[in-house]
């Protein structure tokens, strides 16, 4: 059975103010056509030696984190030698370059990752009778830029705004191209913008926070803002199910089942800019878990309704836990597993899954749960995809735009 064709391509354009950039056609491939030349365009991927990336959500932190890469070459030739003045990259090899991995499965290519090169390591084993190097090129996605780029006052902002509307104001600001953007229109107005000096990334990260949405990089290299509507588990989508013995689904390699109370909040004080502390219980969750406080301080919704209802909202998702499956890693080098292969690539952040595992006494573990990181280990006798997975974000019950905003105690159950 083949596996995947992996391929890696370097921008060494200037400037990373065009985003992810590459050019369709010509042999390269991706999705946006911003590159500078195509010239500067590398194809390394006859080089790669080992690759391993992980994007996703920090359940603990309840934020989405900055994407990584580690690409592995085998640098026969000291091409990715800085100092190596006839090298064919000699004056490019800086960071910020662009990077992108995919992976041609069946005539399909599927993203990997997109980012911007942070270091170039030359590494020479020691035991290897012959005269090779490597060179591990590690990157990050575009959260590194929002991180980096410092902001004050956001032009075309007011009160009133759609926290979507919003977003792409704060994307505007540092420039970052329309085309690489996938942005709801929210449905929480904010405040208007409070003109702090503060990172870019933090500025979104807080409306996504106030919506009670998510904000992201996907394996395209695009930002991603998506609004409480589709951070439900009421998306509509089939779940894709995965079995531990391919019965009924798709096989899988391993899964890891937990029972715990990590994610267990029965306390929620969520103040606005400008507002009061908002403040919802659980007074049954309290009683067998004992207390577990979330607290979020100046976010933009426009009123102190809103607010709470974000803490009842929060409260109301996560004041109970129950077993749950963490983890599926999938193996694509398993026998006949086509079917498990096109899953592994295409499957990505908000997808639902179904995971069964076997128990003794003839039970079982199941259980639908949302992807929420992806991370892969690739090297030339293994390719391992992990799918992390979580509770929806919010549950089903409150999606209902109409109701948001006039959220009680009842209707929450309290």
């Amino acid at each position: 059975m083949a596996v995947p064709t992996l391929n890696a391509f370097i921008n060494f354009g200037t400037g990373p103010s065009a985003a992810q950039a590459m050019i369709i056609g010509q042999g390269i491939i991706g999705t946006n056509v911003l590159a500078d030349n195509a010239a500067l365009i590398v194809d390394v991927s006859n080089q790669i030696d080992a690759l391993t990336t992980r994007r996703g959500r920090n359940a603990e932190a309840d934020q989405f984190q900055t994407g990584t890469c580690s690409l592995r070459i085998v640098d026969q030739n000291g091409d990715f030698n800085s100092m190596n003045a006839s090298g064919p990259y000699y004056g490019l090899l800086d960071p910020m370059r662009k990077l992108q991995i995919t992976a041609t499965h069946n005539g399909v290519t599927y993203p990997i990752f997109s980012g911007f090169i942070t270091g170039y390591q030359t590494i020479t084993p020691q035991e290897s009778n012959d005269n090779v190097s490597y060179c591990v090129i590690s990157a990050v996605d575009a959260f590194r830029l929002a991180q980096n780029a410092q902001i004050s006052t956001v032009s075309g902002t007011s009160a009133g705004q759609l926290s979507g509307a919003r977003i792409n104001n704060i994307l505007d600001q540092i420039q970052w191209p329309s085309t690489m953007r996938d942005v709801d229109a929210g449905q929480t107005t904010v405040q208007a913008d409070p003109g702090t000096p503060r990172t870019a990334l933090a500025a979104c990260q807080t409306i996504s926070t106030s919506e009670y949405g998510a904000f992201y990089v996907d394996a395209t290299g695009s930002f991603v803002f998506q609004d409480r509507a589709l951070t439900s588990s009421s998306i509509g989508a089939t779940p894709t199910v995965f079995t531990d013995d391919g019965s009924g689904g798709l096989l899988y390699f391993d899964a890891q089942w937990v029972l715990n109370d990590v994610l267990v909040y029965n306390a929620a004080n969520v103040t606005r800019s400008g507002g009061t502390t908002q403040v919802a219980t659980n007074t049954d969750s309290i009683t067998k878990y004992f207390i577990h406080s979330y607290t979020q301080n100046d976010l933009l919704m426009e009123t102190d309704a809103v607010a709470l209802d974000y803490a009842r909202a929060y409260v109301a998702s996560r004041a109970e836990t129950s077993v749950r499956c963490d983890s599926i890693v999938l193996d694509l080098y398993t026998p006949n597993y086509d079917a498990g292969i096109v899953a592994a690539l295409d499957l990505d952040f908000f997808d639902p899954i179904t995971v069964t595992t076997t128990q003794p006494g003839s039970t079982s573990l199941t259980k639908t749960l949302q992807i929420f990181g992806v991370a892969m280990t690739i090297n030339p006798n293994k390719w391992r995809v992990q799918f992390t997975t979580l509770e929806p974000i919010i549950d089903s019950f409150l999606l209902n735009s109409t109701q948001w905003g006039v959220l009680d105690s009842n209707t929450l159950s309290y």
